[in-house]
């Protein structure tokens, strides 16, 4: 038996499956016609071709990967401002908090040493404005000369200003005026302690701050999130500010109908994934969409025309791009395609295949191979002839 036929009688064998029937019964070889594969009425491969028909296409469902994170225009992470050891915790995660509201204290030198700055600044201004007061007087009665006047006019000035900032430093931070190194480390917006990352008694420093470390506190108003989709270079013009799309969460009923929009479309594309970062905004009023979900975006792409097939039906062969075509019960037509749009699970095909075809959709390589065997076969047969 030469090579090619004694594969193509392999192939069959291993689909078909071992039988104790005689070989009489195994089944016969499918033909080449044309561009056409035919198979024996019936033929057991048969019943693992399933095929579905090929539909008319005006616009198609695209699923991107997305990921929920926090919405950075109402979430603060907070760091300390001078180093100290935490005292007292005052807020935990999942508290609401309020604008100035104390999430911890810490005993900090570093801030004593402000409040104490600021104290003696306004030591010195209220001297200063004494001597200044004085100072008017004596010129008045032409004791003192106006240049010491002007002179007490500029030292009163510059301890106005240097206790104005001293005050404003300590202020800054929700200090009175007393100097007893409590700092309180608050929060500047309202919201929700969504993450907390220090325990009585740790000791902190600024040079903790700053990207790649963990803040004391983060603090969001989870009523709004953003989404965080990757989306293939081929969708760039489907996604516009402004935008829809549907938000499926895997880890949610698929009842919930969650929508959001487009907010911002980044101008470049990431060389290692080779996907442009787009951002989503969703609404959250009841909460049960957590930061760091990981979902999937759904817009609907508008398309020009074309046929609907799914993305399984395709295979590809010296570059080009084939589907098999169930043209009766038992043939099936192997034809190059023109893909107008290619997808995940779904593809808008331009030429090759009719709207009502059906197509292959399981099992497509196992045919592609048959059909590659079938036509080796029917050629050695030809050259022996």
């Amino acid at each position: 038996m030469k090579p090619v036929a004694l594969c193509l009688s392999l192939l069959i064998f291993l689909v078909t499956g071992c039988s104790d029937k005689p070989a009489a019964d195994t089944p016969q070889a499918p033909k080449i016609e044309g561009s056409r594969l035919r198979f024996a009425a019936n033929h057991p491969q048969l019943a693992s071709l399933s095929a579905t028909v090929a539909l008319p296409v005006d616009g198609i469902s695209v699923d991107l990967p997305a990921k929920l994170i926090w919405n950075e225009e109402r979430t603060q992470r907070i760091y300390p401002a001078f180093a100290g050891r935490v005292t007292a915790i005052r807020a935990d995660v999942g508290q609401q908090v309020r604008v100035g509201s104390a999430l911890a204290l810490l005993a900090s030198p570093e801030f004593g040493q402000a409040q104490a700055d600021a104290a003696k600044s306004s030591a010195e201004e209220r001297r200063t404005q004494r001597n200044l007061e004085r100072q008017r007087e004596l010129f008045e009665v032409g004791i003192v000369s106006r240049k010491d006047l002007e002179q007490a006019e500029s030292e009163a000035a510059q301890s106005r200003a240097e206790a104005a900032r001293a005050a404003g430093k300590i202020n800054l931070y929700g200090s009175s005026g007393a100097v007893n190194q409590q700092l309180a480390i608050s929060s500047t917006i309202s919201g929700m302690v969504v993450e907390r990352n220090l325990n009585p008694g740790q000791e902190l420093r600024p040079d903790q701050s700053g990207p790649g470390m963990p803040p004391a506190f983060v603090v969001s108003d989870p009523s709004t999130l953003w989404v965080q989709i990757d989306a293939r270079e081929s969708e760039a013009d489907a996604l516009a500010i402004g935008t829809p799309f549907q938000l499926l969460v895997p880890s949610l009923p698929k009842a919930l109908d969650i929508t959001g929009k487009v907010v911002a479309v980044s101008d470049f594309i990431d060389p290692t994934t080779r996907s442009i970062k787009v951002r989503g905004l969703v609404k959250n009023p009841d909460k049960i969409l957590k930061a760091e979900m990981l979902a999937s975006a759904r817009i609907e792409r508008q398309m020009e025309g074309g046929t609907l097939i799914p993305a399984s039906a395709i295979f590809q062969k010296d570059g080009k791009h084939f589907a098999f075509v169930q043209t009766d019960a038992q043939s099936f037509e192997r034809r190059e395609i023109e893909l107008s749009y290619e997808g995940p699970k779904q593809i808008v095909v331009s030429a090759g295949v009719a709207v009502g075809e059906k197509v292959v959709v399981e099992n497509v390589l196992l045919l592609a191979r048959l059909f590659q065997l079938s036509t080796e076969a029917q050629k050695v047969a030809a050259d022996k002839k």
